[in-house]
C-alpha cells in the first residue's frame, strides 16, 4: 500500500514501507503542470509503477 500526504511544499510518500519527500518542483517537473493542478492519482503513478486507483482523482489544490 502508498500513502500520500500533501501539503503546500511536496509530498509525503510511504511506499513499501519506506518513507520519502516529493518536493513541489519535482512533481512540477515529472507531471509538467502547476502543483495546484496535478492529481493524487498521478503522484502516485510517479511512485507506484502498478498502482492501485480507486475513485475519482483529486487535484492537490482541492486537497490541501
Amino acid at each position: 500500500m502508498t500513502a500520500l500526504s500533501f501539503d503546500d511544499d511536496g509530498v509525503d510518500v510511504v511506499y513499501e514501507g519506506i518513507e520519502f519527500r516529493l518536493e513541489r518542483s519535482l512533481v512540477e517537473q515529472a507531471i509538467d503542470r502547476p502543483y495546484p493542478q496535478v492529481t493524487d492519482h498521478e503522484v502516485l503513478q510517479i511512485v507506484d509503477p502498478n498502482p492501485s486507483l480507486s475513485g475519482e482523482p483529486r487535484r492537490i489544490g482541492d486537497i490541501i
